[in-house]
């Protein structure tokens, strides 16, 4: 298994050395934002780097978190037993949310 919160700082960590920005939050989030682009870009014109693309965006994300002083694991976690509670029903060919998650 993976240590998602070492990698988060393995991550931030890089930054640092390379000399990457770790202070202007907009532009990560922008640098972000181009990263899915890319992938996205690569899934449609049937590239074979997908995946490298993708693990980009999971290493910006990963490094945000950092910046941000969030614990992304911590965070996926908990999203993900939120999602699995919540109920849908498909309403005029739309899948809406019906049941919110309650603790």
């Amino acid at each position: 298994m993976i240590d998602l919160n070492k990698i988060q700082k393995d991550v931030y960590q890089n930054k640092l050395d390379k000399g990457f920005n770790v202070t202007d939050i907009n532009k990560e989030f922008c640098l972000t934002y181009g990263e899915m682009a890319e992938a996205y870009e690569a899934w449609r014109k049937k590239k074979d780097d997908v995946g490298e693309e993708i693990a980009d965006v999971v290493i910006y994300l990963l490094g945000l978190s950092e910046i941000l002083h969030i614990d992304l694991e911590e965070e996926i976690l908990r999203k993900i037993n939120k999602n699995k509670h919540r109920e849908y029903k498909v309403i005029d060919g739309v899948n809406t949310r019906v049941k919110e998650y309650e603790e």
